[in-house]
């Protein structure tokens, strides 16, 4: 007896746990009944919110979608100026599910790839529509911010009306999953363009550029440029400099040669001046006793004559170079003023 009770109480346990499933938070859950949606009575997805919820047991399997801000990192890829000038830009993208029930079934089940390749494709088409018309200088000061904001409101809210003619494959493709939805619940979703992420039941948080660059063969070529251009800009330094060392080298040899000369010139008058004055007061010395400036004269050509002893003279021994040499009374110079 104990036995079948113990064995029913499992079951109920069982059971019991196979009914109740939950949804955590930032998740939505959606209930398949072999294989098929649950629908409310407008054809729609029954979409269940954060916390517990009942199911029936091994008819109905439970898929969850991610409610939280995604984050898709777009492949850097190359885009043309309005100036027809090549960028490299990387970017990435910040979305999240604001209809549950419509990005279920126009991604064939919330599959996550497929929502974000149309997304991918979208925003390429609309930052390439918004760059064409910007040139390089625009793109990366002032203008980048309000084009982040053009390209975010576009993909919301599609690009009808705003003079674009042709449309892309990812339109297309958006469009045609817009369609399938329509014709899925019947009209009973609320009518969107067909030309937006809304109509994947997306929205578009943010939309941010992470990085421009120049191509590799541009980026060398513009290298190659400034690098001209700095060299160019060094050897006009240079120049400059040493024609400023040559001036300031040429003013310093000219002050050193007007020193010199100054300084020569001051040194040859000051000596002019001493041997004038020398010889003056050697006038006015000489001038008071001839006879003893004559004998003093004799004296030093006596000394150098005979300074030498290899010095060899020829002289008349009456020549009047050696009268002081002579006898006494016959050298005494007359004095001036006496016969």
């Amino acid at each position: 007896m104990r036995k079948p009770l113990i064995l029913i109480v499992v079951v109920v346990l069982v059971v019991l746990y196979a009914s109740l499933f939950v949804v955590q938070e930032g998740q939505r859950g959606i209930v398949l009944r072999f294989g098929k949606v649950l629908r409310d009575s407008e054809n729609k997805p029954e979409i269940f919110s954060p916390g517990l919820h009942f199911k029936i047991p091994f008819i109905e399997t439970v898929k969850t979608l991610d409610a939280r801000i995604q984050t898709m990192e777009n492949q850097a890829d190359r885009f043309v100026t309005m100036e027809k000038k090549d960028l490299i830009v990387d970017s990435y993208i910040k979305w999240r599910i604001s209809d549950f029930s419509r990005y279920y079934l126009a991604t064939g089940g919330g599959d996550v790839s497929q929502a974000e390749v149309l997304l991918k494709r979208k925003f390429s088409d609309r930052l390439r529509s918004e760059l064409g018309r910007l040139d390089v200088k625009g793109i990366v000061t002032d203008s980048r911010n309000r084009l982040m904001t053009d390209v975010r409101e576009a993909l919301n809210s599609g690009t009808a009306g705003d003079g674009e003619v042709e449309t892309t494959a990812a339109d297309n493709a958006i469009a045609s999953a817009a369609a399938r939805v329509e014709r899925e619940t019947k009209g009973a979703q609320p009518a969107v363009n067909p030309n937006s992420m809304a109509a994947l039941g997306i929205e578009v948080v943010d939309v941010r550029i992470k990085q421009i660059s120049l191509p590799a063969e541009v980026s060398d070529a513009i290298f190659q440029r400034m690098r001209a251009e700095r060299e160019a800009v060094a050897r006009r330094h240079r120049s400059q400099g040493q024609e400023e060392a040559e001036k300031l080298r040429a003013a310093a040899d000219y002050e050193v040669t007007r020193t010199l000369a100054e300084a020569e010139r001051t040194s040859l008058i000051t000596r002019g001046e001493a041997d004038a004055e020398t010889a003056r007061l050697f006038a006015d010395a000489f001038s008071q006793d001839p006879a003893f400036f004559a004998f003093i004269r004799s004296l030093r050509a006596y000394e150098n004559s005979f300074s030498s002893n290899n010095d060899i003279m020829v002289l008349s021994p009456d020549s009047d170079f050696f009268r002081f040499m002579k006898s006494p009374a016959t050298t005494t110079p007359t004095p001036a003023g006496r016969p």
